[in-house]
């Protein structure tokens, strides 16, 4: 795996932090319409830094796993998206009230849960593809 360099190392961790805050003051409903824009900011962050960190390898392991560890970072964004968009109901003028709430309304926790999930898997693989090697 390709080393990221000190900065990017620092963006990394405050995109992770702010990814962590954002979403647990916007679960216990302090502050979600600001935090909502910080867990996105966070995420980008986050998953920009993780694009960057490329496999060099010729593993097809390592390559699915990464693949995932991108899919989960799609997800992070895609549940910043419907965070932001539950405090502030971009999308609510699109669909009818009831497709609203049905289908877009908070579930963003959805999303977050199943890229925390990828993540969690594939990071985890990664490292123990890693040590054989």
């Amino acid at each position: 795996m390709r080393q990221l360099s000190k900065i990017e190392s620092y963006i990394y961790l405050i995109g992770g932090v702010l990814m962590t805050a954002g979403a647990g003051c916007c679960a216990f409903l302090w502050q979600p319409k600001l935090f909502s824009w910080v867990y996105l900011i966070g995420a980008i962050l986050f998953v920009a830094m993780q694009v960057r960190q490329r496999y060099e390898g010729d593993k097809i392991v390592i390559k699915r796993l990464r693949r995932i560890m991108i899919a989960s970072g799609v997800f992070f964004i895609i549940a910043g998206v419907l965070l932001v968009d539950t405090n502030y109901r971009f999308f609510s003028s699109m669909v009818s009230y009831q497709d609203y709430i049905t289908y877009i309304y908070n579930k963003w926790v959805i999303f977050l849960l199943a890229g925390a999930v990828m993540q969690l898997y594939s990071t985890h693989r990664i490292s123990n593809e890693l040590q054989k090697d």
